[in-house]
């Protein structure tokens, strides 16, 4: 499945421009406004302030708490694919919707939601490039009003882990098969400086630095200063270029949650075209505390 191709103007032109392998999977703010009207489309807002969108957000954009509605709320998972269907039927979503997910910290979470939903096989999505920091930078309407959606009947899939998510001994078997780990986390945290994001509170951890052999490639450096992505040249440069990977390899990405890794995961599959990358969710916060899980400190060679 595609983003639905019922929606005029996807691809987005603007979009398109900027050379990536699937443009389908991104559309521009000038494209979102023009085409907010359209019944066939749902906006998702999920941020890591879960208290932003009832501040202001995009008219016609519901909340997703990625705290509540993706995981869940005993096992350190997600949710199951009765609760999937339930969300979706509530969101008013169905095969012949589109789902437009953006949010704050650069889309952090919004990429994270949309790997969550890629789980069930839910491909009818696309990110807004930018998210909620452009639109309201460049001053487009904004709303308090919540809206609702007639409830769809909607079946999902299975869930399908396999294909885009890596666990501990997946990720341990990657490491001891020499394949690319990228550590998308601040270059203090991969260095064993900090048990934690700068300016963010210690969740737990208790050791720090780096699975053996994974390369430090910060996930904010394939974002511009408003948000977006960089063009499909200068990804290269950083992801080809500077980290030597290639299309046809099985990567793995993490961070220390798996959000971060979310955004790095969606830039090499969908924006660089790679086949195989895996986000490793489990990340930092669970290998940092396996007992005997192997940790580098220090810089990359």
């Amino acid at each position: 499945m595609s983003p639905n191709s019922a929606l005029p103007g996807l691809p987005d032109p603007a979009i398109v421009a900027k050379g990536y392998a699937h443009p389908e999977r991104l559309v521009s703010t000038a494209w979102l406004a023009d085409h907010l009207p359209n019944p066939s489309l749902r906006l998702l807002e999920c941020n890591e302030d879960v208290l932003l969108y009832d501040v202001e957000h995009i008219p016609g954009a519901q909340k997703l708490d990625w705290h509540i509605d993706l995981n869940d709320q005993t096992e350190r998972d997600y949710i199951a694919k009765a609760a999937f269907e339930q969300l979706l039927r509530r969101l008013g979503v169905d095969n012949h919707t589109t789902v437009v997910f953006y949010g704050d910290k650069n889309n952090w979470w919004a990429t994270y939601a949309f790997w969550v939903f890629q789980l069930f096989g839910f491909d009818n999505a696309v990110v807004l490039d930018g998210g909620r920091a452009k639109w309201l930078a460049e001053g487009r309407p904004t709303t308090e009003e919540k809206p609702s959606f007639a409830p769809t009947q909607y079946v999902a899939r299975d869930r399908d882990d396999e294909r885009i998510r890596a666990f501990l001994d997946d990720t341990s078997t990657h490491m001891l098969g020499g394949l690319p780990l990228v550590d998308v986390r601040s270059p203090q945290e991969y260095t064993g400086e900090k048990l934690h994001m700068p300016d963010y509170p210690q969740e737990g951890t208790l050791r720090g630095g780096h699975i053996p052999g994974a390369r430090s490639m910060p996930w904010a450096k394939a974002a511009e200063a408003d948000g977006t992505f960089k063009s499909a040249e200068a990804l290269r440069a950083l992801y080809e270029g500077e980290l030597g990977l290639r299309k046809d390899q099985a990567v793995v990405t993490y961070c220390r949650i798996g959000e971060r890794s979310s955004h790095t995961w969606f830039v090499l599959t969908y924006l660089l075209g790679f086949s195989n990358v895996r986000n490793y969710d489990g990340s930092w916060t669970e290998w940092g505390n396996a007992v005997r899980a192997p940790i580098r400190k220090g810089e990359q060679p």
